[in-house]
């Protein structure tokens, strides 16, 4: 084929550009240019274009900032990550010792779709001591953590256009889950003046005949906020009345609690049937990279998880799940030091906060983490003349100068906080909030 490809005939004077295209792909070509060899270049050019679900998506902020904190570790700068929602502590022993055996066992072969029966009826057994709940193996599901036990439930029960109530402030997943789902979200907002917790009378405004789910977060991430019996009460009594919402109750930080016992929405026998627990081993037994969470709920929507998971992911590692078993059938002091641990941390970051003039911060009943105000700042300027406008730039103003990260209260839904995880050693603790308090002692 000739490479003096008359421009003119082809295309006319008017697409010159396009021709150029085409002549920097002939030596691609072996065969006559024309109209249809031009579309499928172009189609080519194309190709990267994402689903247009997966655009409608944002980012995780969490894992965003985790991972600008180790760019800059990597690059030798000393930082404190307290962005990150992950215990310090290792697995405990005797949880690792059951890996081992299983691996020597030769768990080594593909388990249920919804997990080994023995450890569905070791959740059982678990929810029925715990929580004085009680369920059958077949309501429970099993999956690679308790994000995708999240994420099975929504997919599994909203369609496009139902309306799903989300208290802020939220953990960053729910919105983009619900999103993936083409549900709606509905945001009902409790700031610091109410503990971060709504209340009934909040719920029932939010409700329309739209309305299919509730997310519950308690302990929450990300202000360690923790609904009382009463409180859940009160949500219960409006939820009774509407019986087309299902309630996915996120209890995974349940362990971490500092009030004395947790308490489950499930509880309350007029909506127990509509009721999803979500919990898992990664926050209580600090198993975080495990990745095993499950669901309690009723059959239908067991059935309905188990048969969506049964093809995209099938059940989770088989090791992982023998780990498990040990971890809720073994003995509980591992879980109850390092909620000891937890709370001197959280006593411990409260006092360093209070001496940091600018910062508002309610003391948190449970999780790891504490939420502090931090709008006082906004409109001032760094020593560098930057002008911080959010709580974004705050965020990234003391991780660039203070070489602390925490997270954008942005992404949680409260654009007025930031997020800061005490999931570390003590030393790191003070060390991060001295040096928080001299960048922000800087804002003028």
């Amino acid at each position: 084929m000739t490479q003096k490809v008359r421009k003119s005939k082809i295309f006319g004077k008017k697409r010159k550009k396009v021709a150029k295209l085409l002549l920097r792909n002939i030596k691609e070509c072996n065969f006559a240019f024309d109209n249809v060899c031009l579309l499928q270049i172009i189609r080519k050019r194309k190709m990267n274009q994402v689903s247009d679900r997966l655009a409608a998506m944002s980012p995780s902020a969490t894992l965003a900032m985790s991972q600008k904190s180790s760019e800059l570790k990597a690059q030798g700068v000393d930082v404190i990550n307290l962005s990150v929602g992950e215990p310090d502590f290792t697995t405990p022993t005797h949880i690792k010792e059951a890996a081992k055996k299983a691996i020597d066992d030769n768990f080594s072969f593909y388990s249920p779709v919804t997990g080994y029966a023995t450890l569905r009826n070791a959740i059982c057994q678990k929810l029925k001591k715990e929580n004085n709940l009680e369920f059958t193996p077949d309501q429970i599901v099993c999956s690679n953590g308790a994000k995708q036990s999240v994420c099975n439930v929504i997919l599994s029960i909203i369609s496009k256009g139902d309306e799903v109530i989300v208290p802020a402030p939220y953990w960053v997943s729910y919105i983009e889950m619900v999103k993936l789902a083409e549900g709606t979200n509905v945001i009902v907002e409790a700031g610091l003046d109410q503990n971060f917790k709504i209340t009934a009378e909040q719920l029932e405004k939010a409700i329309t005949p739209k309305t299919k789910g509730l997310i519950l977060c308690s302990p929450s991430n990300p202000t360690g906020a923790v609904y009382s019996k009463s409180e859940l009460e009160a949500l219960a009594k409006v939820i009774e009345k509407h019986p087309n919402i299902i309630v996915i109750a996120d209890e995974i930080y349940e362990h971490i609690n500092y009030v004395g016992k947790h308490e489950s929405i499930a509880q309350f026998e007029s909506i127990r049937d509509r009721v999803v627990i979500i919990n898992g081993v990664s926050k209580g037994y600090a198993m975080t990279g495990w990745r095993l969470g499950w669901i309690a709920a009723p059959l239908w929507i067991a059935k309905a998880c188990s048969k969506l998971q049964g093809q995209y992911t099938s059940g989770p590692s088989s090791i992982a799940q023998k780990a498990a078993e040990a971890a809720y059938l073994g003995e509980q002091a591992c879980v109850e030091t390092m909620r000891q641990a937890f709370e001197r941390r959280r006593d411990l970051v409260i006092s360093l906060v209070k001496e940091i003039k600018g910062l508002k911060v309610s003391i948190p009943d449970g999780a790891f983490y504490v939420f502090p105000e931090c709008n006082s700042f906004f409109g001032k300027k760094t020593p560098k003349g930057d002008v911080i406008a959010n709580a974004n730039d705050l965020a990234m103003y003391i991780l660039m100068e203070g070489h602390v990260a925490c997270v954008s209260g942005d992404a949680f839904g409260d654009k007025n906080c930031i997020r800061m995880s005490y999931a570390t050693s003590e030393e790191n603790i003070k060390e991060a909030f001295r040096r928080i308090k001299e960048c922000l002692d800087a804002i003028k």
